[in-house]
C-alpha cells in the first residue's frame, strides 16, 4: 500500500520476477515497500525479544527492551550531533550518519552497564541505574533542546518519531545481521532463561553461572535494541507489549516456544501498525511510534483486564 495504486496482479508478478506493465512500479514494490516490510519484520521481532529477555532477567513485567538505557544513549548522541554542531540538516542527507551517531551512544551506555554488572551481583540495583542512566540522558537532551535553534530541535524531533521507509538494502543487510546474532545469542540463553524466571538460587542449583549467564543476556538484548534504534530510531511500545501477547496467547514460559512466539508476534504487529500507518491512497504518513502506541496499549489493557492477570 502506498500513495500510488499497484493492483495485486501487478505486485504478485513483479515480487515473483515477471515484468509488469510500468516499470516504475517494480523500482516501488523493491526500493521502497518490500524494504520498508522487512525492516518492520527485523524491527519488531528484535524489539520484542529484547523485551522478553529484559522482562525474564529482571522478572519484571514492566521492564522493556530500553530499560538498560540503549535508546537514551542513541538519542543523547544524535542530539549532540543535530542540536549542539548547530546545523543538523546536512546530516538527515547521508543514510548513515545518524545511524553512527546513535551506534556511538548506544555503545558508550552498554559499556556503562556492562563495567557496571560485572561488579554488582543484585540485578534490582541494575535496573535501577539502567532507570538512572536514561534520567541522567534525557535530562541533557532537555537541556540542549532549551539552547539550540527551533530548526535543529525540528530535525531531532523528526527522528524521534521513527521510521522505517528509510532505510537502503546495505543498511538492510547490517540490520539483519544485528539481528541474527542477537536471536543466536537468545537461542544459546534459552535454558539460563528459564533458570532466571524462577531466581538466583533455582538458577545456581540448575548450573547456571549467574555473572555470565547475566552478561551474554545483557550483550543480546544490547545487540537487538542497539541496531533497531540506530536505523530506526526509538520505537516505543512492542518491545514491552509484545511478550505480553505472546506469553497471554500460547500460555507458556518456556523460552524455547517464547522466542519464536515473540519474533513473529512483534514482525506481525509492526507490519500491522505500518499498514495503519499509510493511510492508503494517501501520501501523507504517520509517525510509527505513535501509530504503535494508539494501536497496542488499547490491546494490552483489554487483554490483562480480560485475563485479570499477567506475568513474567
Amino acid at each position: 500500500m502506498g500513495s500510488v495504486r499497484i493492483p495485486i496482479t501487478e505486485t504478485l508478478k513483479v515480487l515473483t520476477g515477471g515484468t509488469s506493465t510500468q516499470p516504475i512500479w517494480a523500482d516501488i514494490i523493491f526500493d521502497f515497500r518490500l524494504s520498508k516490510a522487512l525492516t518492520c519484520i527485523l524491527a519488531g521481532g528484535a524489539l520484542a525479544l529484547g523485551g522478553l529477555m529484559m522482562q525474564t532477567l529482571f522478572r519484571n513485567p514492566l521492564a522493556g527492551p530500553d530499560i538498560l538505557g540503549l535508546s537514551s544513549g542513541a538519542s543523547l548522541a544524535v542530539a549532540v550531533i543535530v542540536m549542539a554542531a548547530g546545523n543538523g540538516a546536512p546530516l538527515f542527507h547521508h543514510s548513515f550518519s545518524l545511524a553512527l551517531a546513535a551506534t556511538s551512544g548506544s555503545a558508550v551506555i552498554f559499556l556503562i552497564v556492562l563495567a557496571i554488572a560485572q561488579r554488582i551481583k543484585d540485578n534490582v540495583s541494575l535496573l535501577l541505574i539502567g532507570l538512572m542512566i536514561g534520567a541522567v540522558t534525557s535530562s541533557v537532551v532537555s537541556v540542549l533542546q532549551f539552547v539550540s535553534r527551533a530548526e535543529d530541535q525540528q530535525y531531532y524531533l523528526v527522528w524521534t518519531f521513527g521510521s522505517i521507509s528509510s532505510l537502503n538494502w546495505p543498511e538492510i543487510e547490517i540490520l539483519s545481521l544485528a539481528v541474527l546474532a542477537g536471536v543466536v545469542v537468545a537461542v544459546i540463553s534459552v535454558k539460563s532463561l528459564n533458570a532466571w524466571l524462577l531466581g538466583d538460587n533455582y538458577a545456581i542449583s540448575m548450573g547456571i553461572k549467574l555473572k555470565k549467564s547475566r552478561t551474554l543476556i545483557i550483550i543480546g538484548t544490547c545487540i537487538l535494541t542497539g541496531a533497531v534504534t540506530a536505523f530506526c530510531g526509538p520505537i516505543a511500545f512492542v518491545g514491552l507489549a509484545v511478550p505480553h501477547l505472546a506469553r497471554l496467547a500460547i500460555d507458556t514460559t518456556n523460552h524455547k516456544v517464547l522466542i519464536p512466539a515473540v519474533l513473529i508476534t512483534g514482525a506481525s504487529l509492526m507490519l500491522f501498525c505500518d499498514v495503519l500507518s499509510q493511510l492508503p491512497g494517501s501520501g501523507f504518513v504517520l509517525p510509527i511510534n505513535a501509530i504503535t502506541s494508539l494501536v497496542g496499549a488499547p490491546v494490552v489493557i483489554w487483554v490483562i483486564v480480560r485475563s485479570k492477570k499477567i506475568r513474567v
